[in-house]
C-alpha cells in the first residue's frame, strides 16, 4: 500500500510528506493484516521510519489521526476490489 500522496501543510514538505505518505502506507498495511489475520514481518528500517514519523506528529497532532483515516479509505477500497475480483474469476 503505497503512493497515498497526502497533502503536506509543513515546513519541511519533501521530507515530512514522505513521512507521512509512509505512515498512511504502514497504518494500512497493519489494517490490512488485522482484517486478513496475518502477522507483520518486523524489518530492521522500522525504527528509522518511526523517527520520521515522530517528527511529523511533533509538527502535527491530528496527523496520525488523519493517516489512519486515509489508511482506512484505501483500505475499504481494496476490500470493495475484492467482490469483482470473485465474479471476474467465476465468470472466466
Amino acid at each position: 500500500m503505497q503512493d497515498t500522496a497526502i497533502p503536506c501543510k509543513c515546513s519541511k514538505p519533501l521530507k515530512l510528506g514522505y513521512a507521512r505518505e509512509e505512515l498512511v502506507a504502514e497504518l494500512g498495511s497493519a489494517f490490512l493484516c488485522a482484517d486478513l489475520e496475518l502477522t507483520p514481518e518486523v524489518r530492521d528500517d522500522h525504527a528509522g521510519y518511526i523517527a520520521n514519523w515522530l517528527e511529523v506528529l511533533k509538527d502535527d497532532k491530528r496527523c496520525v489521526v488523519q493517516a489512519a483515516s486515509y489508511a482506512q479509505k484505501a483500505v475499504d477500497y481494496l476490500h470493495g476490489l475484492q467482490p469483482q475480483l470473485a465474479a471476474a474469476v467465476a465468470a472466466a
